[in-house]
């Protein structure tokens, strides 16, 4: 059985394969003995790698063990863990916060214990698939509404009955295209029809805003928007996820998140490396301030090729190629010359839009964003693309 239906995947060309790294996963990577430029991770501020990120996380374990035993309300919570909730409360200038082993678990505990049957849910059609999974196991009534149109949102908010509790459901950037949601429209409309807010933060988290605390504080509304999500996989190179907001609501979610009660806690490692990954974001400004220079380099270089973007606002720029088999081709080509960035291909963005999702960081030099351009002109010719 499992043989015909891989055989399916694959006539549509979109079998997917993982491809071994045998180095940490930097500007630089190795891949079968050779050294190829990446241009496919989130770690947008290098802190992957940091040596104080890394000390951190050893020093925990050889404080507090390689795991952490059970869940938190079963075995107690342990120093890291709460450390890093105090300091991701602060980050996010927010009362509390309570921390998950994934950003993935984090949407589909959270959401199941803030709406349920009888409410409704709203959700832009972009989302992460991880905010899809968790609406539908609301059992809440669930809708999907066209990419960032305020229309056809404010269009269902006015036909929903009007006692019926509602919840908008959005990414702050989008994973796949790179733009952002329309936050202070979304608050205008939440607002107007007493609905709430739930901004799923995971890109933007440590890139968007001045202090880098989101796409939340890049639109000004921290103190109007009640739930704050994020991830710590991305711009703050550990892993895990987070909520913060008011200390009643984090308590309930505390009684009710079920990924919260039923799942072991983090690796003491992992918060304590991430609660080391938030210092220096906060100490370092200029992290930030490279990435967005970076960014600017490498997009006016992939316009100036000919390639077609989509609308990106962020580090994510991705090449629109249309079919997965040429998408694929590209991505053979690109690192034949030397640059990893695979193909992006249905069901992870919708048919016919089929790219390559470029990533850059604030530790890729100079040199080789002008090698990886030189790299992009040559696969991208090779494709048929330019």
């Amino acid at each position: 059985m499992f043989d015909k239906l891989l055989a399916d995947i694959d006539s549509r060309h979109l079998t997917r394969k993982i491809t071994a790294f045998h180095s940490a996963v930097g500007p630089l990577a190795e891949i079968d003995g050779r050294k190829v430029m990446l241009f496919a991770s989130n770690d947008y501020l290098g802190l992957a790698t940091h040596p104080e990120v890394i000390r951190s996380a050893i020093q925990a374990i050889q404080a507090y063990g390689a795991g952490a035993g059970a869940a938190r309300l079963i075995s107690g919570s342990l120093p890291p863990h709460q450390c890093l909730e105090e300091a991701l409360a602060r980050f996010k200038k927010t009362d509390a916060a309570l921390t998950f082993s994934s950003g993935y678990l984090t949407n589909l505990g959270a959401l199941p214990a803030l709406i349920g049957r009888g409410g409704l849910i709203l959700a832009d059609r972009l989302c992460h698939a991880s905010l899809f999974d968790s609406c539908r196991l609301t059992g809440a009534d669930f809708r999907v509404y066209k990419h960032n149109d305020m229309d056809h949102l404010r269009s269902l908010l006015a036909r929903r009955t009007k006692t019926k509790r509602t919840l908008i459901v959005t990414d702050g950037v989008f994973s796949m295209d790179g733009d952002l949601a329309p936050l202070p429209d979304l608050n205008i409309l939440a607002r107007t029809f007493e609905a709430e807010l739930y901004v799923d933060d995971a890109h933007g988290t440590g890139v968007m805003g001045e202090h880098g605390r989101g796409t939340i504080e890049h639109f000004h509304l921290e103190s109007e928007i009640l739930f704050h999500m994020g991830t710590l996989s991305k711009a703050l190179g550990t892993v895990g996820g987070f909520v913060a907001g008011p200390t009643p609501m984090i308590q309930y979610l505390v009684n009710t998140c079920r990924s919260f009660i039923f799942t072991t806690a983090p690796a003491p490692s992992s918060a304590a490396s991430a609660t080391a990954a938030l210092a220096i974001l906060e100490r370092e400004p200029e992290r930030r301030q490279r990435l967005w220079t970076n960014r600017e380099k490498l997009y006016l270089g992939l316009k100036n090729l000919g390639f077609t973007l989509a609308q990106s606002a962020s580090p994510i720029l991705p090449i629109i190629v249309g079919q997965a088999d040429r998408a694929l081709i590209f991505a053979e080509q690109l690192l034949l010359n030397g640059v990893f960035a695979p193909a992006i291909r249905p069901p992870s963005v919708p048919e016919s839009t089929s790219r390559i999702r470029v990533t850059v960081t604030s530790e890729h030099t100079d040199l080789q964003i002008e090698e990886a351009l030189l790299a992009f002109g040559r696969a991208g010719e090779a494709a048929g693309l330019i």
